[in-house]
């Protein structure tokens, strides 16, 4: 994201869903977690979070915080690094081997199946 630039709002992340104790609907934002917006209907409640998403992504711009940048505007590389005790390790390793692949194909169905 350029400078100055502001995210486009509806490019983040949102999740609207009824709130039992609220009686209510609640909208959430993923790459903002601290922010809710309670409303009667889910439309209400996502317009209401996101109005106040837009509030406070230009109070941050003009404090010189560093604004969220979309998960969907992200680019991912498909690598990350995960630590594991050593017992782990080894026990991922040997049922790797078990089943015929390689440890990474091994991790890698096992989070598809999570």
């Amino acid at each position: 994201m350029q400078p100055g630039a502001l995210p486009e709002i509806t490019h983040y992340t949102y999740r609207v869903t009824w709130s039992a104790e609220d009686h209510e609907f609640v909208a959430t934002c993923a790459e903002f977690p601290s922010l809710t917006w309670l409303a009667s209907s889910q439309t209400e409640a996502l317009q209401g979070l996101q109005g106040l998403l837009r509030e406070v992504i230009i109070d941050m711009e003009e404090q010189g915080e560093q604004v969220p940048q979309p998960f969907a505007d992200r680019h991912y590389s498909g690598k990350f690094n995960l630590r594991v005790g050593e017992s782990l390790h080894r026990e991922l390793a040997m049922q790797a081997a078990e089943d015929g692949m390689s440890l990474n194909q091994y991790v890698l169905r096992k989070l598809r199946a999570a």
